[in-house]
């Protein structure tokens, strides 16, 4: 597969540097107004934990305050980037192509088209550093996933010619980032997860190897399970069955630092909300 071509005019860099100057334009704004970060995300009651309990609600909200003190700094587990990693390390490199910077990564970008069909979700992030549990500004992270059927845009068979499913966000005053995406398939062998990779600034994120860290989020049972009865994730139904955390290779050690909470459901869409650490 060769390698997609670099934006020459300017690629990742300027997109990262462009977006860096709105998050501190609505910094300032926040500071002149008053405006909180609570605003930004309302609170609502979480539906579904990390032990995978459902009940109603919808997605409206999140499950966790932006502003709240962080319960815990545990650093994230290193985990491996897999073999569809798209960050250079291993064939195609989206890193440094324009457009790959946006939060909603359903879509295929840059002279790529098609986008990935299945049930919404949005994925909050919030970066704390380990040390003292203050929150990351001025961050990128790195998110991929495979889309409904178990496929790897640029990799898997019948989605080469694609690249959706894989976008870059930096986070922002409060340290947060937000993708809107899909509920990933669940594919023989392993648990229902997202990739993602956290570079310390927008600079260091155009090179894909010099990643801070890589780790993977556990998608809890109970959400899978109502996005599997939807229709494009049947074949999903029964690699659920077939596997369990304990027997993953990458969550069997837990994944307690890895599993967000989650509130909404299959008609309005889910919110997958996470505070994620890491040694700065």
């Amino acid at each position: 597969m060769t390698k997609q071509e670099h934006d020459e005019y300017g690629g990742l860099k300027r997109d990262l540097e462009a977006l860096a100057k709105v998050a501190d334009r609505r910094q300032a704004l926040r500071l002149m107004f008053g405006v909180s970060a609570a605003t930004l995300f309302a609170c609502s009651p979480s539906i579904m934990g990390g032990d995978g309990g459902a009940d109603g609600g919808g997605a409206d909200g999140t499950g966790s305050d932006a502003s709240a003190t962080p319960t815990s700094c545990t650093a994230v587990p290193q985990e491996t980037g897999g073999p569809y990693p798209g960050d250079g390390t291993n064939g195609p490199n989206v890193l440094d192509q324009s457009g790959v910077v946006r939060s909603d990564i359903r879509s295929s970008f840059g002279s790529l088209s098609g986008a990935a069909e299945g049930v919404p979700m949005k994925v909050r992030i919030r970066l704390l550093d380990a040390s003292g549990c203050g929150v990351v500004a001025n961050a990128a992270i790195y998110l991929w996933h495979c889309d409904r059927a178990g496929n790897y845009s640029l990799y898997s068979a019948g989605v080469t010619d694609k690249n959706y499913l894989r976008g870059v966000q930096i986070t922002d005053a409060d340290g947060v980032v937000e993708f809107q995406t899909i509920v990933p398939g669940c594919y023989s062998g392993r648990w229902p997860h997202m990739h993602f990779e956290i570079f310390r600034d927008a600079a260091s994120a155009t090179a894909g190897s010099a990643a801070a860290r890589t780790s993977q989020l556990a998608l809890p049972q109970a959400m899978c399970a109502a996005a599997y009865a939807t229709a494009g994730y049947e074949a999903s139904v029964a690699n659920l069955a077939r596997i369990t955390l304990a027997t993953d290779n990458v969550f069997s050690d837990g994944a307690a630092a890895q599993t967000p909470t989650i509130t909404g459901n299959v008609t309005d869409g889910f919110i997958a909300t996470i505070d994620v650490a890491f040694a700065r």
